[in-house]
């Protein structure tokens, strides 16, 4: 009697069914990480921008007037230099900061293709848009 080497059409098959429910259900998981991470990274770097608003403020009692909406990145109001909020999804230029009467403000993240809105934060620290 000769022995059968090998997987049965049954086997491969139940092994490729397998695989599919578990593509099935990794995939989606993925990318709502992904989401929170692009979300993550905004949010952090519209905290750091708040801070340096809150440093200005206590300094000189008001937050910078700038109307229309300019970068923050360049502005004389901050600390932040080239560089330091460029992260995976977002550039310096996708920063930018409104104020027309310097007791509030809006610091906006565009979405550029990366989100579904733009996603800003005011003076209340209220997080808005993005998703």
């Amino acid at each position: 009697m000769k022995k059968n080497s090998g997987f049965s059409l049954v086997e491969l098959m139940i092994v490729i069914v397998i695989i599919g429910v578990l593509a099935a259900v990794a995939v989606p998981i993925y990318n709502n990480n992904v989401t929170k991470a692009k979300m993550s990274e905004a949010d952090a770097s519209l905290g750091s921008i708040r801070t340096q608003l809150r440093v200005f403020y206590g300094e000189e009692g008001e937050y910078p007037t700038i109307s229309p909406a300019g970068y923050v990145i360049g502005a004389d109001w901050n600390d932040i230099k080239t560089g330091e909020i460029t992260g995976r999804y977002f550039v310096d230029s996708s920063f930018t900061y409104l104020s027309a009467d310097g007791s509030s403000y809006t610091i906006t993240c565009a979405a550029g293709e990366i989100l579904n809105s733009d996603r800003s934060l005011n003076q209340a620290g209220t997080l808005t848009g993005g998703i």
